[in-house]
């Protein structure tokens, strides 16, 4: 943090694709946010409110900077021109988050702190302080477009989880009693894994494509080599592994005395799973999907090279021209997409572990 309050701040740009004049704080403004990003340092041995108040502070600050520079960047610029993020505004909001989240992890009786810091956030967002930051502008510029690519995104990665689950549990099932099968099955998905994403997108364009072309109602039905079709069937493919592996070792984890009650209580094989066995290895199974949607995410924007759409369309549009706001534009709702949903799924995981953990 103290090192990003004297780099450049603001990197103004007199459109997109231009080259840009970097920009620092103000020596005023520099000093205080270097006296918050010492602040843990010097008194953090003490007492670790002090930790956590200067991140949050420092964190809070740091955004503001970033719309007030952006905001005096673009007095009296032409339309056209940006503002965007620096390499010191980065480092140093990267560095109070950082600071904040490990505070907050050091502190388990209030770690709900942790996250104070995003009021204040919310609120300079709501009152459209960042309006001037470029990120900004170009997501606004887009407005529905980008809505309908994120759609997309969610479809893609919502499809080919529901495709893996209802593939990858059977073969969980059929193989949890079986190690030959459940050998096979691992080593097959453990095999497509580790194909490249962009290879296994180009593999599978002329299969498809012959395909549609020898039926054609498939074709009629939308089936080709490029868009949807090819990139639902790599991601299914990608996601079996976590799929299969969630539910062998939840299977496979119930302890045989559980089974020898049951199959005591009279429970046929078909009662002992969906009675027994699926309950207990519901946590477990919870814990592939969980991977699998995180890993769906990521993959899913490399989608966008074949035509599937989503939010790499605009990665990849900005690795194109070379415009890094466009980039920030898909990869960041990206990322903050899978940690969202990491998080949530394993809170449910946590939840229904605990819940059986009672049961039992």
């Amino acid at each position: 943090m103290l090192v990003g309050a004297w780099l450049p701040w603001v990197l103004l740009r007199p459109n997109r694709l231009a080259p840009g004049e970097a920009l620092g704080l103000p020596l005023g403004w520099a000093l205080l946010a270097a006296a918050l990003a010492l602040l843990p340092a010097l008194f953090g041995h003490a007492r670790r409110t002090w930790v956590w108040a200067g991140a949050a502070l420092s964190l809070t600050l740091g955004l503001w900077l970033l719309g007030q520079q952006t905001q005096g960047a673009l007095a009296g610029q032409p339309p056209f021109a940006r503002a965007s993020a620096s390499s010191g505004a980065w480092l140093y909001l990267l560095g109070a988050g950082i600071a904040a989240f490990g505070a907050a992890q050091a502190w388990p009786q209030r770690r709900g702190l942790g996250w104070v810091w995003l009021l204040p956030a919310g609120g300079l967002a709501v009152a459209g302080h960042f309006g001037a930051w470029s990120v900004v502008v170009e997501a606004q510029s887009e407005g529905a477009r980008w809505v309908q690519e994120l759609g997309q995104h969610l479809r893609l990665v919502g499809t080919a989880l529901g495709l893996a689950t209802l593939l990858g549990t059977p073969l969980a099932v059929w193989g949890a009693g079986r190690p030959r099968v459940a050998a096979a099955a691992l080593g097959l998905s453990s095999g497509l894994q580790t194909l490249p994403s962009l290879a296994l997108l180009g593999l599978l364009i002329a299969p498809l494509s012959a395909l549609a072309d020898a039926v054609p109602a498939l074709r009629a039905a939308g089936l080709s080599g490029i868009g949807v079709p090819p990139a639902l069937t790599a991601l299914t493919l990608y996601a079996l592994l976590p799929v299969v592996r969630g539910g062998l070792l939840g299977l496979q984890g119930v302890p045989a005395g559980v089974l020898d009650a049951a199959r005591g209580m009279g429970m046929t094989q078909v009662q002992r799973l969906w009675r027994v066995q699926a309950p207990l290895a519901l946590p477990l199974w919870l814990g592939g999907l969980r991977q699998a949607s995180v890993l769906l995410i990521g993959v899913a924007a490399v989608a966008a090279l074949i035509g599937a759409g989503g939010l790499g369309t605009y990665i990849f549009k900005g690795l194109q021209s070379a415009a890094s706001d466009l980039i920030l534009l898909g990869a960041v709702p990206a990322a903050l997409l899978a940690i969202g949903v990491d998080a949530g799924l394993r809170r449910l995981e946590g939840w229904l572990g605990a819940r059986l953990g009672r049961a039992g």
